[in-house]
């Protein structure tokens, strides 16, 4: 099958991979422009143009969808059976949504309907889900809201982002060259637009943490924003990155943030009228140790509060 892969970050490298080794022609990849990293000294690829160029598959990148007729010539020239996107970041327009013969496809990191949108992944460890996984659905002009062709699901258990990104990922590759062999027999599944979730795009203050929340949801945040863009709170005039964290039952009347014991099982914070016990930490300028370490050459005293 003559394919079109549009993705951009990591977790768009393991379906290009596994399409390849399928068999498939990849006559392009779309992805995002180049980003410059280190301050403007140095351009970055990104991860799906670094594979793509291994794989010898030519490369476009432009600045835009909408409106662009150059690009839209291009993908017309080609004439995909099916373009597949992951994670690309753009919107796609009608007229590239209705250019291929077989459809667009898109890799969602989620159990759709729940968590339409950007950040899937960070929401169903934020809110608890039990569950996660990735969909394969049918793509059309609104967000996420295309029939389903394929599903499968994994438990979340105490993983963080990082670790169920790299295991979905993999999913989803199983999973659209999988949805591909069987185009065919395959009976597209409509939404209930009554459990539908949206999980907006997660930027950097979304990791500070606020104290008045329970520890069992800080505990979440924690996991949910590892490695990006972090959990954290202040420290005096320092920031202080939460790395895990443990619920505790206890109850307190002490101020949320209150530090009420730091020692080698961890530092025992007040949240939302319990403590969260945080056992490991990161320090301006250091590597994430756990509190234990980091209490051998540092104080925190009883009563500090954080935040």
């Amino acid at each position: 099958m003559k394919i079109v892969y549009m993705g951009t970050p990591d977790f768009a490298v393991p379906p290009l991979q596994a399409l390849h080794e399928a068999g498939h022609e990849i006559a392009a990849v779309v992805t995002r422009m180049d980003a410059a990293a280190n301050r403007g000294k140095k351009i970055r690829f990104s991860p799906v143009k670094e594979k793509a160029l291994e794989l010898g598959i030519p490369v476009l990148q432009p600045a835009r969808l909408k409106g662009d007729q150059e690009i839209l010539e291009t993908l017309t020239r080609i004439a995909p059976d099916v373009i597949v996107v992951a994670a690309y970041g753009r919107i796609l327009p009608k007229e590239i949504l209705d250019l291929p013969s077989r459809g667009c496809l898109n890799i969602h990191g989620s159990l759709l309907p729940r968590f339409r949108g950007a950040a899937p992944i960070q929401a169903a460890i934020l809110e608890g889900d039990e569950k996660t996984g990735i969909t394969i659905m049918q793509m059309e002009e609104g967000l996420d809201t295309g029939d389903m062709l394929l599903k499968d699901q994994i438990e979340i258990g105490g993983r963080n982002c990082g670790e169920m990104h790299d295991e979905l990922a993999q999913m989803g590759a199983r999973l659209i060259v999988e949805a591909l062999q069987r185009l065919d027999e395959l009976t597209p599944e409509k939404q209930d637009e009554a459990l539908a979730t949206y999980a907006p795009m997660i930027s950097k203050k979304d990791g500070q943490v606020d104290f008045t929340h329970s520890p069992e949801r800080i505990e979440r945040q924690i996991r949910a924003f590892d490695p990006w863009p972090g959990t954290y709170t202040s420290l005096g005039e320092k920031t202080m990155k939460l790395w895990k964290g443990q619920p505790l039952q206890e109850t307190t009347d002490r101020l949320p943030g209150t530090v009420l014991a730091a020692g080698p099982e961890g530092l025992d914070v007040a949240a939302g009228g319990r403590i969260l016990r945080i056992t490991e930490l990161q320090m301006p300028g250091r590597k994430r140790t756990p509190v234990r370490e980091y209490l051998k050459g540092n104080t925190i005293e009883i009563g500090t509060v954080l935040g």
